[in-house]
């Protein structure tokens, strides 16, 4: 896929070779702003989930296209020493436009088309990203982060394989099949809707097995995360 997020501590910028970089818009109304300019609908979980709303940053293209953005619920993740990873509850849900491959937007090459795999990476960095160890020395932490991302990278781009678990959970009430897998950081799933996009997630101490998705009505009922 042509976007993507790197698994960095407080960074959402970043690369992977065959993949462009995330721009992401600071300020609330410009991130928000993000959201409502994008040509696919985004997903979050559905009604029977009553607790906060959040929106991160959203993933543009080469020619300031939106590509991805993810939608949180729960506890908002935080890296502080203070709070550990036990004591977080949150589910991301991840939205991928779906997208055929196409030429690149100085028309000197070609974009790989975006799929459940797209989602799955983005879903697995992302979970890296906000489950990182905290307690690890700072000299050793980018050779953890770099190993940890290609091994995600490396699950994303074989869902088939021994890594992923069959798991189905309903999109707009319809059953719908998704990739599943489990760390001691948390879950990540991936499928694809639908409606035009790829749904990927990622989430620590809320069970996925009892989520359910549904397209959002009303994005702007989301807070912009900080």
């Amino acid at each position: 896929m042509e976007t993507t997020s790197r698994a960095e501590p407080h960074d959402t910028k970043g690369d992977h070779p065959g993949r462009g970089e995330v721009r992401g818009v600071p300020g609330s109304r410009p991130v928000m702003e993000g959201y409502l300019a994008a040509d696919f609908p985004w997903y979050g979980l559905d009604d029977a989930f009553t607790g906060p709303r959040w929106l991160t940053q959203v993933g543009t293209g080469a020619d300031g296209s939106v590509e991805h953005g993810s939608t949180g619920h729960g506890q908002e993740p935080t890296l502080r020493a203070e709070l550990g990873h036990e004591d977080q509850r949150f589910a991301t849900v991840v939205t991928v436009a779906e997208r055929p491959v196409r030429r690149s937007a100085d028309g000197n090459g070609l974009l790989e088309a975006t799929s459940p795999a797209s989602a799955a990476w983005l879903a697995g960095s992302g979970l890296l990203a906000c489950t990182w160890p905290a307690s690890m020395e700072r000299a050793l932490r980018q050779d953890w982060l770099e190993q940890q991302t290609n091994i995600a990278w490396e699950l994303a781009d074989d869902l088939g394989g021994n890594g992923w678990s069959a798991l189905s959970l309903p999109i707009d009430g319809v059953p719908t099949p998704f990739h599943y897998r489990e760390s001691e950081y948390g879950w990540v799933l991936a499928g694809a809707s639908p409606q035009g996009a790829h749904i990927g997630a990622y989430g620590r101490g809320m069970s996925a097995y009892g989520l359910g998705f549904a397209i959002i009505k009303d994005i702007e009922s989301y807070s912009v995360r900080g």
